[in-house]
């Protein structure tokens, strides 16, 4: 595989840990690099040669022996790749947090690689590039980006094409899963019988599989418990930044749920959840940009108030929960709006769950 470019420069986009990672591997292919920041449209000329970091990274990783697996859907990627990249012993990565470019450099072994919409926009890659590539679910999901839901799609689908296997929900329809395991669910036995496909494509025996969904502990801010007051559970699902997560946490949670929801919204349809939101959720505290049109699409089905911050949320859902009932953070949105990530949101949650009047 040759270099990214004949040129001597480079321009990278963006200098956050993609972009420094990135510009790591370029200049270690002769390139001298330049940023650029701060941009909302990129216009390039047909002379440029456009790459996304996962692009970049995944084929010099190739290059250096690695061997790949790749992981896109709408919901339950990073748990599977997690799930996949401990049984191997790899390392979780792309959308997932470490960039991919990143992991050049040391030495070889298995990467899991998350995969997003975004990532695809600008990324063509070999048909032998990953050892196995998985679609876990399509459903509605950064249609303020896409536009459709076919776009959406399609993009989903491309990532298919650059593997030696191709595995959807049905191909692993006939895999049950073992007992007890985070995936032993109605919600999530889809995903985690995909991982065991994702996990046999790598070479693994059926004992190791058994092993990985026996160990496996959940994400943080993925339905995690972070208090039980008055015998009300308080769970933090601050990862669910769609509608389609939205749905899988109420779905998941014990009793009547109170849920609280909203951020900036994706452009999916909030209409979508209703059926679900009438069959198991008690009240809606909603909060962000995304709470007037959350409570315009909701309010006549399920019990709904607008709180605007996390704080009134918290405060309004403790005193009106009652024991057997669960407090849910599951905000189906992104979380810009008001916080730096959905981790700092979660851990906003976590903390006022836990204080004291």
């Amino acid at each position: 595989m040759s270099a990214i470019s004949t040129s001597n420069r480079a321009l990278v986009l963006g200098r956050g840990k993609s972009g420094e990672a990135a510009a790591k591997v370029l200049r270690e292919q002769g390139l001298e690099v330049d940023f650029a920041e701060g941009y909302d449209l990129v216009v390039a000329s047909p002379g440029l040669q456009v790459k996304s970091e996962l692009e970049l990274g995944c084929l010099e990783l190739k290059k250096r022996g690695w061997k790949l697996l790749a992981v896109t859907g709408s919901k339950g990627k990073s748990s599977v790749v997690k799930l996949v990249a401990e049984a191997l012993h790899g390392i979780p990565c792309g959308n997932y947090g470490t960039p991919v470019s990143e992991l050049v450099g040391l030495p070889a072994g298995w990467a899991v690689v998350e995969v997003s919409s975004f990532q695809l926009e600008t990324t063509t890659l070999p048909p032998d590039t990953f050892e196995a590539a998985a679609i876990l679910n399509l459903q509605e999901d950064h249609l303020d980006r896409h536009g459709t839901k076919e776009v959406y799609h399609n993009l989903k689908k491309k990532l298919l094409t650059f593997a030696k296997e191709g595995i959807t929900s049905a191909d692993a329809a006939d895999i049950k899963l073992l007992e007890g395991s985070y995936f032993d669910n109605e919600i999530l036995e889809s995903n985690g019988a995909i991982g065991v496909k994702l996990m046999r494509a790598a070479g693994l025996e059926d004992e190791a599989i058994r092993g990985a969904f026996i160990d496996f502990k959940p994400l943080k801010h993925r339905m995690n418990l972070v208090g039980e007051i008055g015998g009300v559970k308080y769970i933090d699902d601050s990862k669910a930044t769609s509608l389609a997560a939205l749905e899988a946490g109420v779905k998941m949670a014990e009793g009547k749920v109170r849920l609280i929801a909203g951020g900036l919204p994706k452009g999916d349809d909030p209409k979508s959840v209703l059926t679900t939101l009438t069959k198991r959720v008690e009240k809606v505290y909603l909060i962000g940009v995304a709470a007037n049109s959350f409570f315009d699409a909701w309010h006549e089905s399920v019990s709904c108030e607008i709180c605007g911050t996390i704080e009134k949320a918290v405060e309004k859902a403790k005193a009106e929960a009652v024991k057997g009932e669960s407090v849910l953070l599951s905000p189906g949105t992104a979380s810009f709006d008001q916080f730096k990530s959905y981790g700092e949101r979660g851990d906003v949650f976590a903390s006022l769950v836990k204080k004291e009047g």
